[in-house]
């Protein structure tokens, strides 16, 4: 699966934004997908996974109440909704395929197959 995301930009704290990632491929509808981020200078930090169908998500504890992750399978797309963005949300946001139906254990963050170029995200007044 190839991925492009996109959306991302600058916002005041407090502000929203949504990053939409497209994908490509037959086994989108398969896979469970996922948000990555990365700040200057930090580790790749895993945000939110969503499994194939759309129904089971899980979040980090720093994004949990404030972002959303959706798909539509009819479009081949993946989103984050991100709600009272904080200057700490600032990074790279990627999109991420696992491959599988739901990543078990240490594979949530560890187990992406396919990686989409990010997107920046800066929060800052």
């Amino acid at each position: 699966v190839q991925l492009q995301a996109s959306g991302g930009g600058l916002v005041p704290p407090g502000g929203s934004l949504r990053l939409s990632c497209a994908a490509s491929g037959r086994t989108f509808s398969r896979s469970a997908m996922g948000w990555f981020r990365q700040a200057p200078g930090q580790e790749r930090e895993w945000v939110a996974t969503i499994n194939f169908s759309g129904i089971a998500t899980v979040y980090a504890d720093s994004v949990k109440g404030r972002f959303t992750i959706s798909r539509d399978n009819t479009k081949n797309a993946v989103y984050l909704q991100m709600n009272s963005l904080l200057p700490t949300d600032t990074a790279v946001y990627f999109c991420a395929g696992y491959g599988a139906t739901w990543p078990r254990g240490d594979a949530l963050k560890n187990g992406v197959r396919d990686w989409g170029k990010g997107t920046q995200v800066t929060v800052s007044s």
